[in-house]
């Protein structure tokens, strides 16, 4: 939406997203991996309580969840943001549809949270599952941290960001051509030891 748009926001912010979606998403597999190797299920009716049990998986799991939902302060939020402010100045009917996207994603992921980390341990297998050891803080923290990173100080990467999306909006929006659907294009094909494809988009006849 953000990037089809056209919109010098909502294009930031999709291009951000795309690195936020990278990081949230990867680091949510990477903690269902961990629970995985320890109960060898992904059920949820097969988990309860954790949070009394595996208080820094809890914490983790916690700060993930929340960036993927677009909790202010964390790197969600920006990216969605910025491609809903963008984009509601564009269509606002397709923006209204992507914020119910957005918000029916934060139910499941906060009933997914409420059913595995709350409530009673109802599983004896779950009473006496390790914490997070050390290799896996090693790899999860550094996804942690970036959320906090990105959702506290966004500017450091629309730094780079920025002038990219400039000139894709600007070249964009420089070639476009009001009359797109009527529009043909001429292809000329030449033959020979230096044979090249000639394409002409200036609205001629195929």
């Amino acid at each position: 939406l953000g990037l089809f748009s056209f919109n010098q926001i909502a294009v930031d912010g999709a291009i951000l997203q795309m690195v936020n979606h990278g990081i949230s998403t990867g680091a949510l597999f990477m903690l269902v991996g961990f629970i995985y190797e320890r109960r060898h299920t992904r059920l949820i009716d097969n988990f309860g309580g954790l949070a009394a049990v595996m208080p820094v998986y809890y914490t983790y799991f916690l700060i993930i969840m929340l960036s993927s939902v677009g909790l202010p302060a964390l790197n969600g939020f920006v990216g969605e943001f910025m491609i809903l402010l963008g984009s509601f100045q564009e269509d606002w009917l397709m923006t209204l549809i992507a914020t119910i996207g957005v918000i029916l994603a934060a139910v499941y992921l906060l009933f997914m949270f409420r059913r595995v980390f709350f409530g009673e341990v109802t599983h004896a297998e779950n009473r006496n599952l390790k914490d997070l050891n050390m290799p896996e803080l090693v790899a999860i923290t550094p996804l942690a941290v970036l959320t906090l990173v990105i959702g506290l100080f966004p500017t450091l990467f629309f730094r780079h960001i920025t002038p990219s999306s400039e000139a894709f909006v600007s070249d964009v929006l420089t070639h476009a051509d009001d009359d797109f659907e009527t529009a043909s294009t001429d292809i000329n094909v030449e033959d020979g030891l230096g044979g090249f494809v000639s394409f002409n988009t200036n609205g001629g006849d195929l």
